[in-house]
């Protein structure tokens, strides 16, 4: 290509993503989703349809980057990209709206106080995991590993997050009301994980309490994904990425800083599941699910059911 041309590329990349995250309504002209498609139920089902697409794809692309450290980093990146792309771009389309819970002036707010309270939660956790059984570490000390697992779990938190809180939760809170919405996009967050490696029950049921409750009721206080998605990035990096543990069963995902050890009651460790499915993750998680919940009470942003969506 010659420079003309991928200058050219640059510039009409540059301005779709202007595009597709601008908070300006779609313009008149913009061509508009068939009747069938406008009710919340139908949104519904085509959005989880798509993003479970890139969810397949976000997974096929970290199977091939395997445990390189490089090709996970630039893996997940491809993958954050395509799923905003995707998820703003259903949204214009079918809601005709500008994507507000993807405002990109609070980003870097948003991902930044999640990246801090995850890792918090995480710290939190593992060291009531060493209080009350034990952790520790064996080998040496991996920084390749630990870029692995960052670009792995990048793309893992991004692709969740945008299928579980910004079309499950979102939507069925349009036709439910908040409660409901997070009771059910909890038992399916949950669920999902059932699919793991060594998954149980009582793993699927901490990671619906951790997961889908918290973070569910972090989309509700904040009406943003950016909170969501650097909460759940930051959990899954420090479980993986920089304590060495297993995430949700997958013990096949790349070793991170250190290679963690715990042992001691499964109730108390999580088991072959990884420290998530332990009592402490589900105490520690429960503290910012319930303060996100009574914020976004005192800011009425509970929402009821809607009484058109009743019929």
């Amino acid at each position: 290509m010659s420079p003309q041309g991928a200058q050219s590329l640059k510039d009409r990349t540059t301005e779709l993503v202007r595009e597709l995250f601008s908070q300006e309504s779609p313009g008149a002209g913009r061509r508009t989703p068939p009747a069938w498609l406008r009710p919340a139920w139908a949104r519904l089902v085509a959005m989880v349809v798509v993003m479970a697409v890139v969810l397949a794809f976000g997974a096929g692309a970290r199977a091939s980057a395997g445990t390189n450290p490089f090709l996970n980093l630039v893996a997940g990146a491809l993958v954050v990209a395509v799923a905003l792309s995707v998820y703003a771009a259903l949204v214009r389309f079918l809601e005709r709206r500008p994507v507000t819970e993807l405002d990109p002036k609070d980003a870097a707010s948003g991902l930044r106080t999640g990246v801090v309270i995850g890792l918090g939660l995480f710290t939190a956790t593992i060291a009531l995991v060493d209080l009350c059984a034990d952790y520790g570490t064996h080998g040496g000390v991996s920084v390749g590993g630990a870029l692995a697992v960052l670009g792995l779990m990048t793309g893992v938190a991004t692709t969740e997050e945008l299928l579980f809180r910004g079309v499950v939760f979102r939507l069925l809170e349009e036709m439910t009301g908040t409660r409901w919405a997070l009771a059910i996009s909890t038992v399916a967050f949950g669920a999902l994980h059932l699919l793991n490696p060594g998954a149980t029950v009582w793993g699927a049921l901490a990671v619906g309490i951790e997961g889908g409750l918290m973070l569910g009721a972090a989309y509700a206080a904040t009406r943003s994904l950016w909170l969501p998605i650097g909460l759940h990035f930051a959990w899954n990096f420090a479980e993986s990425g920089l304590f060495g543990t297993t995430v949700s069963g997958n013990e096949d995902a790349p070793t991170g800083l250190v290679q963690g050890v715990v042992d001691g009651p499964a109730v108390l460790t999580g088991g072959d599941f990884g420290p998530e499915a332990s009592l402490f993750a589900i105490l520690v998680c429960l503290v910012p699910a319930v303060l996100f919940l009574r914020a976004a009470k005192r800011r009425g942003d509970l929402r009821p059911r809607r009484a058109s969506s009743a019929r």
